[in-house]
C-alpha cells in the first residue's frame, strides 16, 4: 500500500523534521506546507530568517528559535511540550534540518523519550550541488564546513588528500579564497572541482573545472567571491592512492632505524609530500 504523502491529521507528540528552501521559496513542498501550518509549535534555527517563508505561504504557527547556544534548553522545553500531546516541526534557515545545522540533540532526545521523529524531505544544499556539478556521484564523502583557521583547514585536506571518493563542502564568503588556495595546493592544480555558489537564488552560478583553472576564475572576478559555497572535489586518482602506500612503506622500513618524525621529514624530502600528512598515514596504519 503506498503512503499518502499528506497527512490529513497530524498526529499528537510527533516531532517533524521539515525541509525548507535553500533560496528560491517555490521549492517547499505541499507536505512541508501542510504540516508546518498544522503543528502545534515551529522550532527554527532564527525566527527573523524564518518569517520571511512562512508569511509568505500564509503560514501563522507560533515559533520559538532553536540554535546551537540554546539546544539544550530548548529541548527540554519542547518535550514538556510533547508531554503534553503537542506536536513540533524543525526547521533551518536553509535546507535540511542537522545538516551542518543544529537539531541533532533534540532529536536523540526526542527519540529516546519515545515519540516519533518524522522526515519531511526536501531541498538540501550538497545534494543539489551533486546533482549538477558533473563530478561522479557514485561514492561521496560529505565533509561540511570545514575549520575555520588555515593550520586546521590544512591539516583536514591533507588528510583527504587521497580520498577515493568524492568530497563535498560548504564553505563560507569570507574563507571561499583561502580555501580554495589550500585546496590547490594540497589536491594539486589538476584535481577537479565544481564550485557552486547561491544555489536556486538569481545569482546561482555552477563552475567545474581543475582547482588551478577555479582559483585564476574565482580570482579575477570578486563577484564570484560572495554568497553562500558547495565545494564539491573529484576523488582521488588512484596512482594518488597508490603513491600514498608507497610513502608509508618507506617510512615503515625507515622507522626500524629512527624515530617517526624522522622518516617522516626524510620521505617528505624525498617526493615532496607534507611531513605532517605523511605522519598522519603512518600514524593510521
Amino acid at each position: 500500500m503506498v503512503r499518502m504523502t499528506t497527512e490529513k491529521n497530524i498526529r499528537q507528540a510527533i516531532l517533524y523534521i521539515v525541509a525548507t528552501p535553500i533560496g528560491n521559496l517555490d521549492d517547499i513542498s505541499v507536505r512541508a506546507c501542510h504540516i508546518l501550518k498544522s503543528v502545534d509549535i515551529i522550532a527554527a534555527e532564527d525566527t527573523r530568517h524564518s518569517s520571511r517563508l512562512l508569511s509568505h505561504y500564509g503560514i501563522g504557527t507560533s515559533c520559538l528559535s532553536l540554535h546551537e547556544h540554546n539546544e539544550a534548553g530548548r529541548t527540554s522545553q519542547l518535550l514538556d511540550r510533547m508531554g503534553s500531546g503537542h506536536s513540533v516541526a524543525l526547521i533551518s534557515d536553509a535546507g535540511t534540518p542537522l545538516i551542518s545545522d543544529p537539531g541533532y540533540r533534540l532529536v536523540v532526545a526526542v527519540r529516546a523519550a519515545g515519540f516519533d521523529v518524522v522526515p519531511v524531505p526536501g531541498a538540501c544544499a550538497f545534494v543539489a550541488a551533486l546533482s549538477v556539478a558533473g563530478i561522479s556521484t557514485h561514492r561521496f564523502s560529505f565533509e561540511g564546513f570545514l575549520p575555520s583557521t588555515g593550520s586546521q583547514r590544512r591539516s583536514v585536506l591533507d588528510a583527504l588528500s587521497a580520498e577515493p571518493r568524492t568530497l563535498v563542502f560548504y564553505e563560507s564568503p569570507h574563507r571561499i579564497m583561502s580555501t580554495v588556495k589550500d585546496m590547490r595546493v594540497i589536491f594539486g592544480d589538476e584535481r577537479k572541482v565544481s564550485i557552486c555558489r547561491e544555489l536556486t537564488k538569481r545569482f546561482e552560478t555552477v563552475y567545474t573545472a581543475s582547482l588551478g583553472q577555479v582559483e585564476d576564475w574565482m580570482s579575477a572576478d570578486p563577484n564570484q567571491q560572495r554568497g553562500e559555497f558547495v565545494i564539491v572535489v573529484s576523488e582521488a586518482e588512484g596512482d594518488q592512492v597508490g603513491c600514498q602506500q608507497d610513502w608509508v612503506r618507506a617510512i615503515e622500513e625507515l622507522r626500524g632505524y629512527m624515530p617517526l618524525k624522522k622518516a617522516c621529514k626524510i620521505v617528505a624530502g624525498l617526493t615532496g609530500a607534507s611531513s605532517q600528512q605523511l605522519y598522519r598515514l603512518a600514524e593510521q596504519e
